[in-house]
């Protein structure tokens, strides 16, 4: 299930200006919730409200674009690693993850924007 615009919204909200946010997805780490926001210029892992694990409520890491997210460790649950720790990541964002890394490190197998102008 995506992330709600509201979501994506608040996600904006602590970022630098001007960034470009292009892929937000839920990651559990340590019994903690967070959000990987992925923007034009960096990759921010956002810290949740306890109470609400889709709610982000402070940066809690950046790392540069030219970061990888994958490759996916499928055992027993698909885990990715970033700035050394292991994130949990639900089954249906591992396409998400996927195409981030697609975007930053082989743009030409992208398929193109069907509607550009929007």
């Amino acid at each position: 299930m995506p992330v709600s615009a509201a979501i994506r919204e608040r996600c904006r909200a602590l970022l630098p200006p001007g960034e470009d946010l292009r892929y937000v997805f839920p990651a559990h780490a340590n019994g903690a919730g967070y959000l990987v926001v992925v923007t034009d210029r960096s990759i921010t892992v956002l810290a949740t409200k306890v109470f609400g694990r889709h709610e982000p409520a402070s940066v809690w890491a950046r790392h540069p674009r030219r970061t990888r997210l994958g490759p996916v460790d499928f055992s027993p649950s698909p885990v990715i690693e970033l700035g050394g720790v292991s994130f949990e990541v639900a089954d249906e964002y591992v396409a998400v993850v996927g195409a981030a890394d697609a975007e930053a490190f082989a743009p030409g197998d992208l398929p193109r924007d069907p509607l550009p102008d929007l």
